[in-house]
């Protein structure tokens, strides 16, 4: 009996990955840089899309662009428009819709990492400073406010005094999601113009570290007297990121650009102030001043969040619900709200161009979001779909 021609394709694509062999074709898969790229790929055949997901692709793309993604141990994925998480079990049936699963999530993840952006203030509220001289006047909030007075007061945060010029401080931010993509962090220390000389309390060096709490932070614990010190101790988180020391320097305004982008892994931040300079001339302590704070970023889709598990820390994936192929150029939420950014990337495949017509995007869009390899449609001289 004579083989179809969509057999003879499907022959020929899986032929060319036996022709180069795993170890070569698993170097020239790793040179696609952009999950579009990949999405492509894995569309050409089912053996190209088995390729593509149990080599793990996705992920080393994420790898590529943020190392802290190694810090994940594990992937826990919801149903679209559910909170039933996808069934793991040991035999090999399983242990394959793991590895599909584990490919959407960091699909969905590495889109999200290599979209272009314009950086914001990521910090949504304080968690607390290792010491504050006067509380709640030279509270860590001071640092929130963009203006140097608030209500005829000047608005800053104040370490307590210390003899030893050597003692450090540090602050503790959190973001307005378990992951956003850090690039710069802005500090203004605090010169204190009403003091003679109008000295800068700057600290001499400066050290980033972002991770995740153990427990959860209950609100009423955060920013309080009683509670001073105690939210900043080590102990209380993991740190998947340390940045190395800055320099700061004894001016007003200064912006610390990261080595690379940086995954802040479950939304916390913590500011080391490392040393002290200034002593003050009333009691002959040094003390550590700061005025505002800036971490700027991206804070990525709040369908992706993360839990510490005792071995490590888990990926959490919650879809939003599906909508229909039909509807990919209506993807805005009921309430008007602008589509998410996974969303967006679906639409711009299924607009695309590519020189195989709509019957290649619609196989592309429904293999990428609703599992199985679906057959490519060809389109003929008229433009008819077959």
């Amino acid at each position: 009996m004579g083989m179809g021609m969509g057999e003879e394709e499907e022959e020929d694509r899986a032929d060319f990955l036996q022709w180069l062999g795993p170890d070569t074709s698993a170097i020239v898969f790793t040179l696609l840089h952009h999950p579009a790229d990949l999405a492509r790929a894995s569309a050409v055949s089912r053996s190209w899309r088995t390729f593509v997901i149990a080599n793990q692709f996705s992920k080393i793309q994420c790898l590529r662009v943020c190392p802290e993604v190694s810090n994940f141990t594990s992937i826990e994925a919801s149903s679209s428009g559910s909170d039933v998480k996808e069934d793991v079990g040991s035999s090999a049936a399983a242990g394959w819709e793991n590895q599909k699963r584990d490919h959407r999530v960091y699909m969905h993840l590495s889109h999200s990492l290599l979209s272009h952006y314009n950086s914001r203030n990521c910090i949504i509220r304080c968690i607390g400073a290792s010491s504050t001289d006067n509380f709640p006047e030279e509270t860590i909030e001071n640092t929130l406010e963009p203006i140097d007075h608030v209500e005829m007061s000047l608005s800053y945060w104040s370490s307590g005094g210390q003899r030893d010029p050597s003692f450090p401080e540090c602050l503790i931010y959190m973001l307005h999601s378990d992951l956003c993509l850090i690039d710069e962090i802005k500090i203004q220390p605090f010169q204190a113009f009403f003091q003679y000389g109008s000295p800068i309390y700057s600290a001499q060096y400066v050290r980033f570290r972002m991770g995740y709490p153990k427990l959860p932070l209950c609100p009423e614990q955060l920013v309080s007297d009683e509670n001073e010190g105690q939210l900043t101790a080590d102990d209380n988180y993991t740190w998947t990121y340390a940045s190395p020391e800055f320099p700061m320097l004894q001016n007003v305004a200064q912006s610390f650009k990261l080595p690379h982008a940086v995954v802040c892994i479950g939304g916390v931040v913590k500011i080391e102030l490392l040393g002290r300079i200034q002593k003050q001339a009333i009691d002959g302590l040094y003390y550590v001043c700061v005025s505002h704070v800036q971490i700027l970023g991206n804070p990525l889709s709040q369908e992706l969040s993360v839990a510490p598990r005792e071995n490590g820390v888990v990926l959490k994936y919650h879809p939003e619900p599906r909508r229909s192929i039909a509807r990919c150029s209506d993807l805005g939420g009921e309430d008007g709200s602008s589509p998410s950014n996974w969303h967006n990337f679906a639409t711009r495949i299924w607009q695309s161009g590519t020189g195989r017509g709509i019957g290649w995007n619609q196989a592309l869009l429904s293999r990428l979001l609703f599992g199985p390899p679906l057959q490519l449609l060809e389109e003929d001289d008229d433009g008819d779909i077959s």
